[in-house]
């Protein structure tokens, strides 16, 4: 019997809206057929934004998204993106796929998207092949409200009022795609180009976001922090120039060089991806301890704003473009690594899966005017209640083991537990094994619940949504447990992920 025992009076921490955030690059057809299909297209739109999309986007609460990228962002000039469409520039993606990139989607379509969706926003800076100039005057375009060339230039292009920058990336994985840079050379570049990033609404403040590491690369943590901390001067924001400090993390189970199919694995695959989705928890802590040495108020925020699975893409496609299909093994990478970042929010403040439609590890694919939800998606709908809840202390016992007969040992039941401003206690609980159901007695310390409320999300290991069946894999009520005063029993099925509502 696994105990699960809550303290919903202890509060750890504020979990922020943001860590739930996506990313969208100039990538296959995350933008074009996915998010934007131009205002002349047979699909319905909004602005040229897939109508049906952008809805379920809304449903499931996106807090923030990323763009224009990625590796794109370090080859992209925003200028080739305004003004009439067809005089805008056309470039070769060299990044992905080789092809005809129209920049029909831009400055103006992002911001469009983004008030539609209700998110924040999060623009990457150019500065792998970008000058201080350019996102300098690219941050005034958007975002002064006054008399300037790059405002006047808005206004001309038929936007009177500036849009908000939440948050602004200066530069994207710097140490490969973004320059190949040293820590020491990026640092320095870093300090320059941020002081352009201008604040011209000092009651709407840009967060500005330093390149990270990739994956274990401690020492590019390290000399980053040691080339740009400094101490700020009173009321003078955070320490380093910077609100935030990227980390990227994709899952591959066999490695960077044997990524292995979606959707055709056996269980010790499975085994491998969960494990190396667990991981997660040992890149927090090791970089997080690097950060408390330059901040040890954490004012500084980790933002883990690429990650997901990576697989190899499904066959016949392109191979620059990394469509993948998406089965329960996603949904328990991405149910394993949101109860990670709950867990660890005093540190991470925002994350953005990798990415958001036909890309990766999506919550959306869509084939022409056909769409469905992945189960990635429902783990994000069913764990949308915990953004902007206080993270609440729990604890498992007597949690079991799974995946021995694979070589590897992970835990099988991974939880989280939030409360909301309202009181109500959420919960959300992984069972990572394929074949064993999980009893679970969980303890509230003091509520006794009046009224439950739980879904669940389950199937077989490779399970996924076609456009032919859609709905193989979805959100359905649970109604196996049993409420008496403080304690709650289930039965958890193998290879599902759970949330409670308790009020």
């Amino acid at each position: 019997m696994t105990k699960i025992f809550i303290n919903e009076r202890n509060k750890k921490g504020y979990i922020h809206p943001e860590v739930y955030g996506h990313f969208s690059e100039h990538l296959g057809r995350c933008i074009y057929e996915g998010l934007y299909v131009g205002e002349d297209s047979e699909i319905p739109n909004v602005n040229g934004m897939r109508k049906d999309v952008v809805e379920a986007l809304k449903e499931m609460q996106i807090p923030v998204l990323r763009w224009p990228g990625g590796c794109f962002a370090d080859e992209y000039h925003w200028k080739d993106g305004i003004g009439p469409k067809e005089k805008r520039k056309k470039m070769i993606n060299t990044h992905w796929g080789g092809v005809v990139e129209d920049n029909s989607f831009g400055t103006h379509e992002f911001f469009e998207l983004c008030r539609q969706l209700g998110c924040k926003t999060y623009v990457n800076g150019n500065v792998g092949s970008g000058t201080v100039q350019e996102m300098s005057e690219w941050v005034e375009y958007i975002s002064f409200d006054g008399v300037s060339p790059m405002a006047d230039l808005r206004k001309e292009n038929g936007h009177e009022e500036p849009w908000k920058i939440d948050y602004f990336g200066v530069g994207n994985e710097n140490w490969g795609c973004g320059g190949n840079m040293t820590p020491d050379y990026y640092g320095n570049l870093y300090r320059r180009y941020q002081t352009y990033v201008r604040q011209y609404h000092k009651d709407a403040p840009i967060q500005k976001i330093c390149c990270g590491a990739n994956v274990d690369d401690y020492d590019w943590t390290e000399n980053v922090l040691k080339t740009c901390t400094a101490k700020p001067a009173p009321g003078n924001g955070n320490p380093g120039f910077m609100d935030g400090l990227s980390l990227h993390y994709y899952v591959h189970p066999g490695g960077w060089q044997d990524k292995g199919s979606a959707t055709d694995f056996d269980e010790k695959k499975w085994y491998l991806t969960l494990e190396k989705a667990l991981y997660m928890e040992e890149l927090i802590k090791r970089h997080g301890a690097i950060m408390d040495q330059y901040d040890p108020d954490k004012k500084i925020g980790m933002m883990v704003d690429e990650w997901g699975c990576w697989f190899d893409v499904e066959p016949g496609t392109n191979p620059g473009f990394l469509y993948q299909q998406n089965t329960m093994r996603d949904a328990l990478v991405a149910g394993i690594t949101l109860n990670i970042f709950n867990k660890n929010c005093d540190r991470v403040k925002m994350a953005c899966i990798a990415q958001m439609v036909n890309v990766l590890q999506s919550v959306i694919l869509t084939e022409g005017p056909r769409m469905l939800l992945t189960p990635t998606y429902h783990i994000f709908h069913m764990y949308k209640h915990h953004q902007g809840a206080e993270l609440a202390e729990s604890f498992v016992e007597g949690n079991q083991t799974a995946g021995a007969e694979a070589q590897c040992r992970v835990p099988q039941i991974s939880e989280s537990v939030s409360v909301s401003a309202d009181g109500t206690v959420n919960i959300t609980l992984n069972n990572l094994s394929v074949s064993e159901e999980a009893p679970i007695e969980m303890f509230l310390t003091e509520m006794e619940p009046s009224r439950i409320e739980a879904v669940v999300l389950t199937g077989k290991m490779n399970a996924y949504n076609t456009f032919e069946e859609p709905e193989n894999i979805k959100e359905e009520i649970f109604t196996d447990y049993k409420a008496e005063g403080r304690k709650i029993s289930l039965t958890m099925p193998a290879c599902s992920v759970i949330a409670f509502r308790i009020k």
